[in-house]
């Protein structure tokens, strides 16, 4: 049996960024790469007699495995909803990344493997096309509270030579070599936890919220049956939602809270986010609850006894059994009708 011939592939030199480091990585998890050799130059001599190139090359050309966006007539998106431009991590992975995550996963062709490669995409692939084109997280205008030095960007950018360190070229190959491997754990991590965290997550959410009206007849509270990250399921379905359901009582926009077990054996409740990395509310419980805890909650809620606790910012809490649970939130709704009840009254009257 002949020998298979090992691949070739091909990247810039220089300073070195996540977008190609995980393009190696993604090329690599391939069966047609797999243990594929690495070089890294910008001499078009040396650069064509290789099997592959990403990020470098000026050629987007999928047909002969060419995977750079530098171009300036480069315009290549993950599908029509992004409007950021693919960088060579993007490229891969839009051609290759069923392939790969089948391979990290062992899912089968089909929904379930569609959906975990479109959210890996959305969930890591995008920050790092976004990064590598220049896109901002916020508006320019906007100054940050803070700054991160340890998202895998800035992680893979210290593995570079500093100003003033001189490194051989075996040794900046192995500090490459090391970017692949911190990118390809970070991207695995994100893979696996899709399919064997997110998947099973979004089965129980969506279960919850079909039967949202049978738990709350105005579909302001919904429960599930056991704890799930919940947010991201939550707010995908209400961004889905058909047009003729937004804006009707039967829109998620109108769900307030959340109610599941607790890992300490009690029932958890829980105010929705404004939107998904929000700390604000779209209803908090009574601010007369906040802080509360057991027998005194209870007196100032007058549900039935087991309260356990609201959090002073009021965003969540805990009751000893479902029902009260369910009661500690429908009293709250109620309170919420009758203030608003009081303050159009208020209004209409001056």
């Amino acid at each position: 049996m002949a020998a298979r011939m090992v691949k070739t592939i091909g990247t810039h030199s220089g300073t070195f960024h996540c977008d190609e480091a995980l393009a190696c990585f993604l090329l690599r998890s391939l069966d047609t790469f797999k243990g594929a050799t690495i070089t890294r130059s910008r001499d078009p001599s040396v650069l064509e007699k290789l099997d592959c190139l990403v990020d470098v090359g000026s050629e987007y050309d999928p047909a002969r495995l060419r995977f750079d966006h530098h171009q300036r007539s480069f315009a290549e998106t993950f599908s029509p909803q992004y409007d950021v431009r693919l960088s060579s991590a993007g490229l891969v992975y839009k051609r290759y990344g069923r392939e790969v995550v089948a391979n990290l996963t062992a899912l089968p062709a089909g929904d379930q493997l569609e959906a975990v490669y479109e959210h890996v995409y959305d969930g890591f692939v995008l920050a790092l096309d976004a990064i590598d084109n220049g896109v901002s997280q916020y508006p320019a205008t906007m100054e940050p509270r803070y700054r991160s030095s340890t998202d895998l960007g800035a992680r893979v950018s210290r593995l570079n030579p500093r100003w003033n360190e001189k490194l051989t070229g075996e040794e900046l190959m192995a500090r490459f070599e090391r970017a692949i491997a911190i990118t390809g754990d970070d991207f695995t991590d994100a893979v696996r936890g899709a399919a064997l965290s997110w998947l099973p997550a979004r089965e129980v959410v969506r279960a919850a919220l079909a039967r949202r009206f049978e738990d709350c007849p105005t579909g302001e509270f919904f429960v599930l049956s056991e704890f799930a990250p919940w947010k991201g399921t939550f707010f995908d379905e209400e961004k889905a939602e058909p047009a003729e359901v937004a804006g009707t009582a039967r829109s998620l926009a109108r769900c307030k809270f959340v109610i599941y077990p607790s890992e300490d054996g009690g029932w958890r409740y829980q105010a929705v986010p404004v939107n998904p990395a929000s700390f604000a509310q779209r209803q908090q419980f009574p601010s007369a609850w906040f802080g509360l805890r057991d027998t005194e909650l209870d007196a100032a809620t007058g549900v039935e006894a087991g309260a356990k606790f609201v959090h002073h910012s009021g965003f969540t809490g805990g009751h000893a059994t479902q029902t009260g649970a369910i009661a500690m939130v429908q009293r709250a709704l109620e309170l919420a009708s009758e203030a608003a009840q009081a303050k159009n009254a208020a209004e209409a009257q001056e």
